[in-house]
């Protein structure tokens, strides 16, 4: 996750508070039932070094960020302790209502409420903001649990018995050949052959966004393969090329300076029109696809792209 949240300030202000303060550990096993009868972990400053960051250590631990009397967001906690049933001791899932925990808020970086980290080893992996069904979170806990079967012990078994039958196996996903040449191509090297296999893909199926955005990071990591660094010093010297503020924003974003690659185009956008003016904007939007949408980065730039338009 761009950005990880650092939970170290949560673990030392943890271990300050005095050991019989801490409620009792559930254990190192699947979620402990609260007084309610809940599967979720209540959690508050008192006791997430137990029920977050020890438990981390030995499976992923599902943090909701909530708001306790929000009817809004009732639904997606219904829908997690569902889950969390299913998922039967392959992961634990532990709630902070932020009403009265707003220094734990502070530390996970809550923009939007409510908010899911997925903890592993003390580090969040896998996030998400919003509410959304049944239907999309319970491939993001099959996906999650696939990724990290092989690394944390407990969580095969719980793979292979998450969300129904536990002797059927599901189905192999057939490949697409599409995508399968597509991806032969990129690891021969050859960008040019991946470009047209995606493209290819996109004639006959224009909406298919894997392939778009697949297309999209082709495309810069060609770019990006052959950037010279010395591009941005060369666009500092010629603020209105806009073929140079390009390749230094492409530059930039191998470099991994990400807001400054945005920040080098939107400021081009303000200063030039016509085509020039088109070729900033566009080239900005596909640097924008390579982010997820939602990516903070991408929403303060695409707010700055607009005041530069309008």
């Amino acid at each position: 996750m761009a950005g990880a949240v650092d939970l170290s300030g949560l673990k030392a202000r943890a271990e300050q508070r005095n050991a019989p303060q801490r409620p009792a550990s559930g254990g190192g096993g699947g979620a402990a039932p609260s007084s309610g009868g809940s599967v979720a972990v209540e959690v508050t400053e008192a006791n997430l070094q137990e029920e977050i960051l020890d438990r981390s250590m030995t499976l992923p631990v599902v943090v909701e960020l909530t708001a306790s009397g929000d009817p809004a967001v009732a639904e997606l906690s219904a829908t997690l302790e569902k889950l969390a049933v299913e998922g039967r001791g392959g992961w634990v899932l532990a709630r902070v209502d932020l009403r009265t925990n707003q220094r734990i808020a502070q530390m996970f970086q809550v923009q939007e409420i409510p908010t899911v980290h997925v903890v592993v080893a003390q580090r969040p992996v896998q996030s998400f903001s919003g509410i959304y069904p049944e239907d999309q979170l319970r491939p993001f806990f099959t996906q999650l649990l696939e990724q990290l079967g092989e690394q944390m012990p407990g969580i095969a078994e719980a793979q292979a018995r998450f969300g129904g039958d536990e002797s059927a196996e599901p189905a192999p996903e057939p490949e697409d050949p599409r995508f399968t040449a597509a991806e032969e191509a990129l690891e021969r090297g050859d960008y040019d052959a991946a470009v047209a296999a995606y493209e290819q893909i996109l004639a006959a199926e224009p909406a298919n966004a894997e392939a778009q955005a697949a297309l999209s990071q082709v495309r810069f990591m060609s770019r990006a393969e052959s950037a010279d660094p010395s591009a941005i010093a060369a666009a500092d010297a010629a603020p209105d090329d806009v073929a140079a503020q390009k390749a230094a924003a492409d530059a930039e974003l191998a470099g991994g300076q990400v807001e400054a690659a945005f920040d080098r185009l939107v400021k081009t956008v303000q200063r030039t029109a016509g085509e020039d003016r088109d070729a900033a904007r566009e080239h900005l939007v596909s640097l924008f696809e390579l982010f997820a949408a939602d990516d903070p980065r991408v929403t303060t730039a695409r707010r700055a792209l607009a005041r530069a338009l309008y």
